[in-house]
């Protein structure tokens, strides 16, 4: 009982936080008008934070032992860069909002074939089903107009993005797994990587420059909520892919919208819709289909949990 709430408690934090981020780097672009500067702000007031969270827990030293593995650490932080800098490819090629967020989504049905095709993992029509549910419910959520949806060679650019966050998850465990490499070193490589290529395209586009000319109420308050809500993602996220199956954190992930839709109507002064309704309830129910997988199918649990004796 104890190990089932630590474990929601891990997923409800991480997709908390993802949503307190991402409503927090909308607010970020809209003030400096541009998707890097923002970027790089917040990429940089997360370094703070897990710069002291590295000096409490005395893991510094953890930074500089991982000889050639370093390079798979860095390649994490890479593709993290490569897949906010496609999706912005995407709507500066004039993708629409509703078909780029579809495409986006797109990552968590690459997971599940790639979690069966390539990790020989098995995955039942339930898990599909489950799958599908969510995504059509949070593709309402975000307000796609399914009568509007067109797509254009530079949509392209979207599917690449979602590749890249697929990509990155499977790093992310690989690291962790066949490498060992403590979780919050994996963290602070990716976040350094990616505040250094934010930082360079930045620079070469000339947004650095405007940055002091924000006169947004509250805007560096907000920066460093930002920074901080992305250090939680660090922490949550990747633990969380330490303790499950890359597929399965990737579906908790589609309850984000969902969040992020109550705090934006709480917050932000956004209406609920019932459309947005309709949508929730959809997600909900596609998250109990998949939270039904052990009792739909024992034999899950039972390997699963052969599996966790022999790692052991």
């Amino acid at each position: 009982m104890k190990e089932r709430l630590s474990g929601a408690g891990m997923i409800a934090g991480m997709v908390l936080a993802w949503s307190v981020y991402y409503a927090v780097s909308k607010y970020a672009v809209a003030a400096t008008g541009s998707a890097f500067a923002a970027g790089f702000l917040l990429r940089a007031a997360a370094l703070v934070f897990l710069t002291a969270q590295l000096a409490v827990g005395g893991g510094f030293r953890d930074l500089f032992r991982y000889g050639r593995t370093t390079l798979l650490l860095i390649l994490i932080g890479v593709f993290g860069f490569l897949l906010d800098l496609l999706a912005n490819l995407g709507y500066a090629g004039g993708g629409s909002l509703g078909a780029g967020t579809a495409l986006l989504k797109t990552d968590v049905l690459m997971v599940n074939l790639a979690t069966v095709v390539l990790y020989r993992k098995r995955l039942y029509a339930s898990d599909w089903i489950g799958t599908v549910v969510m995504l059509i419910g949070v593709l309402l959520v975000l307000g796609l107009d399914f009568r509007s949806f067109t797509l254009r060679p530079t949509d392209l650019f979207f599917l690449l993005s979602a590749l890249c966050v697929t990509v990155n998850a499977f790093l992310i465990k690989r690291a962790q797994e066949k490498r060992g490499v403590a979780t919050d070193s994996i963290s602070y490589y990716n976040n350094f990587v990616v505040l250094m290529l934010f930082a360079l395209f930045s620079g070469l586009r000339g947004d650095l420059g405007g940055i002091g000319a924000v006169q947004t109420p509250g805007f560096w308050a907000l920066v460093a909520l930002g920074g901080l809500a992305q250090t939680c993602i660090y922490f949550f996220y990747y633990r969380n892919l330490r303790r499950y199956e890359v597929w399965i954190v990737k579906l908790w992930l589609l309850l984000m919208p969902v969040v992020s839709c109550v705090i934006g109507v709480l917050f932000l002064g956004e209406t609920m819709t019932a459309q947005k309704l309709i949508g929730i309830a959809i997600v909900l129910l596609g998250a109990g289909v998949i939270l039904l997988r052990n009792k739909l199918h024992p034999e899950a649990a039972e390997s699963k949990r052969e599996e966790t004796s022999h790692a052991v």
